[in-house]
C-alpha cells in the first residue's frame, strides 16, 4: 500500500513538472509569436486566439483523419441506433480537442481567473456541449441540406461557433473580477 500511494505521488509530481514545462514552452512560443501583433491586440487576447485557432486546426485535422480514416466515411451501427461518419468524426474529436482546449484556456489564456478549478472545468463543459450541440446541428444542416462536404460543413460550423465561444469563455467559463 505504501509503495503504490509512493508511486501515485512520483507520478503526479512527475506529470505537474510536465506541466510547468510545457506551459512555460507554450508562453515563450506566444512571446515570440506575438512580437507583430502588439500594436493590434491586447496579449491576453492573442493568447486565445493563438491557443483557440491552434486547439480549432488541430480538432479539424482529428476531425479529418477520423472521417477519412479511422471510419472511413463509414455508418457506424451500436445497439442503440446508427451513427453517420461525419457525427462519430465529430464526436472522436471532441474527446480529444476538449482537455486540451481546457487546458490551454485554464493555464495559457486565462491564468488569473480567482475561479477554482473545479467550476472553471464545470463551465467549461457546459459550454463546450453548447458548442457541441450548435456544431452537431449546424454540420447536419450544411451536410443534408445543403450538401456541403463534411469537412468543409465542419470549417464553416466552426466559424460560426468562434465569436460565441469567445464572448462566453471571457464573460463566463474564466472571468476574473474585471470582466
Amino acid at each position: 500500500m505504501a509503495i503504490a500511494r509512493t508511486v501515485a505521488i512520483a507520478l503526479l509530481l512527475q506529470t505537474h513538472k510536465v506541466s510547468g514545462m510545457l506551459k512555460a514552452f507554450i508562453l515563450n512560443v506566444l512571446i515570440i509569436l506575438y512580437r507583430p501583433f502588439r500594436k493590434v491586440m491586447p496579449y491576453q487576447t492573442f493568447r486565445y486566439a493563438a491557443c483557440g485557432g491552434g486547439n480549432t486546426l488541430f480538432d479539424i485535422f482529428i476531425y479529418f483523419i477520423s472521417y477519412n480514416f479511422l471510419l472511413q466515411k463509414e455508418i457506424i451501427y451500436t445497439s442503440v441506433g446508427a451513427i453517420s461518419p461525419y457525427i462519430a468524426a465529430l464526436m472522436i474529436s471532441f474527446a480529444i480537442s476538449f482537455p486540451v482546449g481546457f487546458y490551454l484556456n485554464r493555464h495559457i489564456v486565462f491564468p488569473g481567473s480567482p475561479l477554482t478549478g473545479r467550476i472553471q472545468l464545470f463551465r467549461y463543459l457546459v459550454l463546450v456541449v453548447l458548442c457541441i450541440l450548435l456544431n452537431y446541428i449546424f454540420i447536419k444542416i450544411f451536410v443534408e441540406q445543403f450538401h456541403i462536404y463534411p469537412t468543409v460543413s465542419k470549417i464553416l460550423a466552426t466559424i460560426i461557433i468562434v465569436a460565441f465561444s469567445y464572448l462566453m469563455q471571457r464573460h463566463y467559463t474564466f472571468r476574473t473580477a474585471k470582466s
